[in-house]
């Protein structure tokens, strides 16, 4: 890490300082090449690594552990400076595992989270519909009760690590069909359960595991269902609050690292004579890039240590997110442009990142959808 300043914010206390530190020491010595040309494998061996690293563990809550967010923020912003893999695969298995974490029973806890810690099982988030994405109360996944169990139909779809997952926290409608946020339930799906199937492999410019899902006539154990049923939508936006803080963090990850290549490149590149860091437009262009990154970095860290101190954070995590990741789009571009034509070449970094940054604008909210809720929070709040 070029920059570490940041660590010594008010946010912290001196582990989060260590645990980042740490993290990065071990990252820049065990995560190297990666095959693209088998990112189930490659996602499989970031999960054991990582699991067999310990940091797996921070991604982990329940039986009375609860979730620092600081840490899961600081861990999704150093991996994703050295790997956009390595990033991915450690917050899917908190997101996956987050609705066990914040609502499963104790037996649940017991069977599945040592063993998501351990990197032993790789877990999945089953929300998004095709025509229900950010809009969570459209779902139409149906499940209804049939004696000691419940049977699932419909789609999933954009679900990552679909395909590689071990089990999936599906939601589906257990109430009245129709739209709204009442009678939505959440269920763990193991792989291999009878009706479920993966219908479709989906390939994105940022490869990873990635999935359609069917549920036709899938029976699931009563004793699968997370929290009360109709409790679903609460499990939801809870477990997505403090992963949607998280996805902010992933995309400072990505812009320290933009800035870091472009900082090397505007020293090193010869240009007339001199060197591009010399001219004014190069150093306002880079000033421009790291008061970006500090203000975002500051509304990520802000929403992690409230949330972390028990506030609600809807608002705030959307203000992260947003800034964020728009600003590490921002970032990432400007860096390519710095670099010309070897910025666009396959397999250069900064053109990586450029891939890599573009789905975070979209997944767990797009922009747009934080807009909206940072207006109606305000609304709200003015209405009080």
């Amino acid at each position: 890490m070029a920059d570490r300043d940041y660590l010594d914010w008010p946010f912290f206390e001196p582990r989060h300082r260590a645990l980042a530190l740490a993290l990065d020491a071990w990252a820049a010595e065990h995560i190297g090449h990666l095959d693209g040309n088998d990112v189930d494998a490659a996602c499989r061996a970031l999960v054991a690594q990582l699991g067999q690293g310990g940091w797996l563990r921070h991604a982990i809550g329940g039986a009375g552990q609860a979730i620092d967010t600081r840490a899961i923020c600081l861990i999704r912003e150093t991996l994703a400076r050295h790997a956009g893999l390595a990033d991915f695969a450690f917050a899917m298995q908190g997101l996956g595992s987050g609705a066990i974490s914040l609502f499963g029973s104790a037996a649940q806890q017991e069977r599945y989270l040592p063993r998501v810690a351990s990197g032993d099982m790789i877990a999945a988030f089953a929300l998004s519909e095709p025509q229900a994405g950010s809009d969570v109360a459209a779902l139409a996944c149906a499940a209804r009760r049939d004696g000691d169990a419940y049977v699932l139909d419909g789609d999933k779809t954009w679900i990552s690590n679909g395909g590689i997952a071990d089990f999936y926290v599906v939601f589906a409608r257990t109430g009245e069909s129709g739209r709204g946020s009442k009678g939505i339930s959440a269920f763990i799906v193991d792989a291999g359960t009878p009706g479920f199937e993966i219908a479709e492999r989906i390939d994105v410019i940022a490869p990873h595991p990635l999935a359609r899902l069917r549920f036709d006539g899938c029976r699931v154990p009563a004793a699968n269902l997370i929290g009360e049923e109709g409790q679903g939508f609460k499990v939801a936006m809870a477990t997505l609050d403090v992963f949607r803080t998280s996805v902010a963090a992933a995309s400072l990850g990505f812009a320290r690292r933009a800035l870091d290549e472009a900082l090397q490149r505007a020293r090193e590149r010869a240009m007339f004579g001199k060197h591009l860091a010399d001219f004014q437009l190069t150093q306002a262009k880079l000033a421009q890039m790291a008061t970006g990154i500090d203000a975002a970095a500051l509304l990520t860290y802000r929403a992690a240590w409230m949330r972390d101190g028990g506030k609600r954070v809807t608002k705030e995590a959307a203000m992260a997110k947003l800034t964020a990741t728009e600003t590490a789009q921002q970032v990432i571009d400007a860096a390519v442009q710095l670099f010309g034509g070897q910025g666009v070449v396959s397999g250069e970094t900064v053109e990586t990142l450029y891939r890599e940054i573009r789905a975070l604008r979209i997944y767990e909210g797009a922009s747009e959808v934080q807009l909206l809720i940072i207006a109606r929070e305000l609304l709200a709040g003015e209405g009080a």
